[in-house]
């Protein structure tokens, strides 16, 4: 358990490790001093006041699984943008491609994901916000639903938590609230098929709005029989079920959808999409289609709320296109499954032989590790284990040797330039990282 640590040991080794980054990125330092002039917190998105170092790495080029900062500083990128880097930095395919501007897409979607109809936007949110609007246009019913600790971007009815009495409330930190989320969403435990029947059982919910596994609190797996039910109980009580793939397409090319043979009403993906180009699609059955058509005003169309002047733009689809023909493939996934087993297997190799009360979780090319004995079954049970302390040492001794690991989470994602030696140096950073602490 965490609570084993010595933490004025724990204090003093994350000391020595910020003032490591300190000296060895000083051009990162200005530019960071520079940069709040301007930007909110010094950063252009406000979540990058949490990166380990008091300030973050400034990077001057990318390419495939490395990049370069402003300081010199070579790193091994197993964040890879979040999953929006996936692919690699700049995989050669995606950039001729945006030079080229093909401009067609729509039939590789349907080929992937078995559903007929699609729509594009820049990021996965506004797919997901689109979606939600059509389902309660067609069902008339104002409420959703979504998973404790679930991950759709940031769509404003999905910041809705459940406290310790199991009572819903807005996320902590939820930043300036158009409605309470508890007036629009529903929210429970996944893998909870009781508490499933019992929230949709009112007939008030348009849509549930899932990831087919958790990915944001750890990676939580779905357990046996919960997908099937998920889908008969939907069904049931007239609720719509949108399957969002935006981090669980790591599963395979077709994501965890048409790995595990689900039948969403609604599919949303993002990031990855067009190689780091903005892009993002949402696609539906034919039912959706008629009964949208159906109340759909065609004169108010553009003022209605679903769509983007710059969805669907040239540069977009060529780079969709290109990525999911040539960097997506068979071939990407099943070498970057292969090379995140033998991520995970070193992982655990440490984990046993120090003894440690860890696990590793692992879907497709993407894997992580947690400080907690057993494996969470639910967004509750995983937040409950996070070790803020931990995790920022983790980060920074890992970041401070080379490697960077996506922030908040011990999660790594495998992409097509990723080696075997890469996979190697991270063991050997995280085994010295826990002797640091056990040793």
């Amino acid at each position: 358990m965490t609570d084993q640590i010595d933490r004025a040991k724990l204090a003093q080794a994350l000391e020595n490790e910020e003032d490591l980054f300190h000296r060895a990125h000083p051009k990162s330092y200005e530019l960071y001093q520079r940069a709040r002039k301007s930007l909110h917190g010094g950063v252009p998105m406000l979540w990058m006041i949490r990166w380990a170092g008091s300030f973050p790495v400034f990077v001057k080029e990318a390419k495939g699984a490395r990049f370069t900062d402003v300081d010199g500083n070579s790193y091994i990128d197993f964040c890879l943008g979040d999953t929006g880097a996936m692919t690699g930095h700049s995989p050669d395919a995606t950039v001729e491609a945006i030079n080229e501007q093909i401009q067609k897409g729509i039939t590789e979607l349907q080929r992937r994901f078995k559903l007929p109809y699609w729509q594009f936007a820049l990021t996965a949110t506004d797919a997901n916000r689109f979606a939600l609007r059509m389902a309660r246009l067609i069902t008339g019913r104002k409420k959703i639903l979504v998973f404790n600790y679930c991950y759709h971007g940031s769509v404003d009815e999905t910041f809705i938590t459940l406290d310790e009495e199991g009572t819903p409330i807005s996320r902590p930190n939820n930043m300036g609230p158009q409605v309470d989320p508890r007036e629009t969403t529903k929210v429970i435990e996944f893998n909870d098929i009781a508490a499933l029947e019992t929230a949709l059982s009112a007939r008030d919910v348009a849509a549930v709005l899932a990831e087919p596994a958790m990915t944001n609190i750890g990676i939580i797996h779905p357990e046996p029989g919960y997908h099937q039910a998920l889908r008969e109980i939907t069904r049931k009580y007239g609720t719509y079920l949108i399957i969002d793939e935006t981090h669980t397409i790591c599963t395979g090319p077709g994501g965890y959808t048409a790995s595990f043979s689900l039948e969403p009403d609604f599919f949303t993906l993002g990031k990855p999409l067009a190689g780091g180009v903005p892009a993002a699609v949402y696609g539906f059955t034919e039912e959706i289609s008629q009964a949208f058509n159906a109340k759909l005003d065609k004169d108010d169309a553009d003022v209605g709320g679903i769509g983007g002047t710059l969805a669907g733009n040239a540069l977009s689809i060529a780079a969709m296109k290109a990525t999911l023909q040539n960097v997506l493939t068979d071939e990407f996934y099943a070498k970057a499954a292969k090379l995140q087993e033998k991520f995970t297997a070193g992982v655990e190799g440490v984990i046993a032989e120090f003894n440690l009360p860890w696990i590793v979780k692992r879907l497709g090319n993407r894997s992580e590790y947690w400080f907690r004995p057993t494996p969470p079954k639910n967004g509750g049970e995983a937040h409950a284990a996070i070790d803020p302390e931990l995790d920022r040492y983790m980060h920074l001794f890992a970041l401070n040797r080379g490697i960077l690991m996506t922030p908040f989470h011990n999660m790594a994602l495998i992409s097509p330039d990723t080696t075997q030696e890469d996979v190697d140096y991270h063991t050997k950073v995280f085994r010295e990282a826990v002797a640091g602490l056990f040793g």
